[in-house]
C-alpha cells in the first residue's frame, strides 16, 4: 500500500492528498461511464446532463460508500484510505460504450488490529449507507420536482439499490464476503432490504 506521510485533517476524519485525489479520480471516471451508458455516447446532447445526473448518483453513493468504511476503520484505530484500481476505471470506461458496466473504482486500504466482527462491521458500513441514500432518493420519487430532480432521484434510488445489492456478493473483495463471515443474520438483512428496493423499482416510472 502507498503510504502518504502527510496526513491531512477534515473535521475528525484523516485523510491525505494521495487519497483525495484517487476520489476525485474513481468519482469522475465512474461518473464519465455512467454518463456514457445512459446517453449512449459521449458525444451525445444529453451527455452533459446525464454526467450530472451520474456525479450526483452513483458518484455520491460510491463516495460516501467508500467513507463509510473509512469511518468505522477509523473508529477502531485503524489507518484506513481508499486507493484507486486505474485499470478497472479504463474498464468500465470502455465497457460503458456497449451498455454495460462492471464498476470495482478501487477500495479503502485498511491497516490495523482487526478480527472477524470489526471486519465485517467496517464491511457493513458501505451497503448500508449506500440504503439509506436509496431511501432518501425514493422519498424524493414521491414529490413534486423539476424534472431533472426528478431523473436524480429515480437513478438515485436505482443505482445505490444496485450498489447495496452488487456489494453484498460473497466473493473477491465485495463486502458480502467479509459481513457473511462476521454475522449471517446481518448478511441476510441487508440482502433482503437491496432485493425489495430493487423490486419496488420496477412500480416507479421513469420521468421522460
Amino acid at each position: 500500500m502507498n503510504y502518504d506521510t502527510k496526513q491531512l485533517k477534515i473535521g475528525n476524519i484523516s485523510t491525505s492528498e494521495i487519497e483525495l485525489k484517487d476520489l476525485l479520480k474513481a468519482w469522475i471516471a465512474i461518473s464519465v461511464a455512467f454518463a456514457i451508458a445512459l446517453s449512449g455516447s459521449f458525444l451525445s446532447s444529453n451527455f452533459y446532463i446525464k454526467f450530472v445526473i451520474a456525479s450526483l448518483t452513483v458518484g455520491i453513493g460510491f463516495l460516501l460508500h467508500e467513507m463509510g468504511h473509512k469511518l468505522v476503520a477509523q473508529r477502531y484505530g485503524c489507518f484506513a484510505e481508499f486507493r484507486s484500481f486505474d485499470n478497472m476505471l479504463i474498464l468500465a470506461i470502455v465497457m460503458s460504450f456497449f451498455g454495460f458496466i462492471f464498476a470495482a473504482p478501487g477500495a479503502v486500504m485498511i491497516s490495523g488490529r482487526v478480527n472477524k466482527t470489526k471486519n465485517g462491521k467496517i464491511s457493513a458500513a458501505g451497503p448500508i449507507v449506500n440504503l439509506i441514500l436509496a431511501s432518501l432518493f425514493l422519498a424524493l420519487t414521491f414529490m413534486q420536482l423539476p424534472k431533472l430532480f426528478e431523473q436524480m432521484a429515480y437513478y438515485g434510488f436505482l443505482i445505490n439499490s444496485w450498489l447495496a445489492l452488487v456489494n453484498m456478493i460473497p466473493f473477491w473483495l465485495f463486502d458480502g464476503q467479509k459481513i457473511l463471515r462476521w454475522n449471517k443474520i446481518a448478511y441476510i438483512s441487508i440482502i433482503i432490504v437491496a432485493f425489495a428496493f430493487m423490486l419496488i423499482q420496477n412500480f416507479i416510472k421513469l420521468p421522460a
